[in-house]
């Protein structure tokens, strides 16, 4: 499996974005080849943190593409700042 988690800082109105986030970018991430899960934290003070999880490589690259587009399309007034992306294998889960 492989995981990208993007970490947002600056977050406006979390309320909204976990509401645009719900409705438009995880029916778009499930379609996907090899999606395996979405996680949406809010982390508190502005902070946002979400982790995608993929069967492989290129679901991760992809979901990354798709995220960077739903946020310019969708999110730029809320989530203001560019996000830190890393991405790669899973070594471990339970």
């Amino acid at each position: 499996m492989y995981a990208a988690v993007r970490r947002y800082e600056g977050v406006t109105d979390p309320a909204e974005a976990v509401r645009l986030v719900k409705e438009g970018f995880v029916p778009l991430l499930r379609q996907v080849s090899g999606f395996v899960a979405y996680y949406w934290i809010d982390a508190g003070d502005g902070v946002v943190v979400s982790t995608s999880v993929f069967q492989d490589r290129a679901g991760v690259e992809e979901s990354i593409s798709r995220a960077a587009d739903f946020v310019r399309d969708n999110l730029a007034s809320v989530l203001p700042n560019p996000p830190e992306v890393m991405a790669g294998e899973v070594g471990a889960s339970a």
